[in-house]
């Protein structure tokens, strides 16, 4: 912890005085190199919050000063409208464009004040400013929102959240129930975050208790949909095999899609290989999304100030910023639906 000079904002962003941050939980991975993300230092760290505008550039024409705002960490360069470079502010990059990125954006959300791109200010409604450590974990949500607005869920369709035990996974079960889906499979090993699942959302939820055997947990979950898996997105861990990102993706139906957006792999392992005759025979779609389009925040405030989707569910634990340590250590032991919640220090 040091102090550092407050950030200013030039033409094209906004200074945010930051209420409330969330940990991810893997923070702890981050920071000692064993999940190797690429830093750019010296950086602030911490992936997007809710804030109060203090400052805004000459060209923002709705924002003002003491509006409530959710900050997107997502940031894409200007200058390339189809393959923009990204960076995650003060988290990650890709490739070096978005490592230039990261360079000048280099103020996350682990600090009193950040300095944001405009088009990553989003307003939030009055009552987020009066529990901005709750509305911090809307980018939990964000992320696998995302992956099913990709798959182009419908509503009354069936989907199977591969890795639905985590905590991404649990949140796609979320928001995939808000948005209307019929029926949520929920595959996992761990029995008592799957029957937390059932419990907090209903029969629409379909719990399977995964075996590690790779067809007998495919036959599984296909018999607990009533009917065809319409979609299957995968949000596992980089620690899961790549059997189990397959066993699932080959439950969904002919003409099904398949949304990839998980770790697996990144810490090396064998490739996920989906058979190519199974691909091309059944017309079945794969694709990658990383994060998300940046109309999908909207889409997310939308559905959390409608009520459709119930933040008052989670279990959230604060800590002041000056017991960050304390806040990553804690993080890293939470479960699905348990946020860890960094807010401004003391005095």
């Amino acid at each position: 912890m040091r102090e550092i000079p407050d950030p200013g904002a030039s033409g094209g962003e906004v200074v945010v005085e930051v209420l409330a941050t969330c940990v991810p939980p893997y923070a702890e991975e981050v920071f000692s190199g064993r999940r190797n993300y690429p830093l750019e230092l010296p950086v602030v760290p911490g992936p997007g919050g809710v804030g109060r505008v203090v400052g805004v550039g000459p060209d923002a024409t709705r924002l003002r000063v003491g509006d409530p705002v959710w900050c997107d960490c997502t940031v894409r360069s200007r200058d390339d409208a189809l393959t923009p470079d990204i960076t995650l502010q003060g988290w990650s990059s890709r490739g070096d464009g978005g490592a230039r990125l990261a360079r000048h954006l280099h103020d996350g959300a682990f600090a009193e004040l950040m300095r944001v791109p405009t088009e990553n200010v989003y307003p939030l409604p009055a009552e987020a400013g009066h529990n901005p450590a709750r509305w911090s974990s809307l980018g939990v949500y964000a992320i696998p929102y995302g992956g099913l607005l990709a798959g182009g869920l419908e509503a009354g369709e069936t989907l199977l959240v591969s890795g639905a035990t985590g905590n991404l996974g649990g949140a796609a079960v979320a928001v995939a129930l808000a948005m209307g889906a019929g029926q949520v499979i929920a595959p996992g090993r761990n029995r008592a975050a799957l029957d937390l699942l059932v419990d907090r959302f209903g029969r629409r939820v379909r719990p399977v208790t995964l075996t590690g055997d790779e067809a007998a947990d495919r036959t599984a979950m296909s018999a607990a949909a009533d009917g065809p898996i319409d979609m299957v997105i995968d949000l596992l861990p980089p620690a899961a095999p790549s059997s189990a990102s397959r066993a699932a993706a080959m439950t969904v139906r002919e003409y099904g899609r398949v949304v990839l957006m998980g770790g697996v792999g990144m810490l090396g392992g064998a490739d996920l290989a989906l058979p190519y005759p199974w691909i091309m025979r059944n017309s079945v779609t794969v694709r990658g999304q990383w994060m998300y389009p940046r109309a999908a925040n909207v889409g997310m405030i939308r559905l959390i100030a409608s009520g459709a989707l119930d933040l008052d569910l989670e279990r959230v634990r604060t800590f002041r910023l000056d017991a960050v340590d304390e806040a990553v250590e804690y993080a890293a032991h939470g479960g699905p639906f348990e946020r860890t919640i960094l807010t401004p220090p003391a005095g």
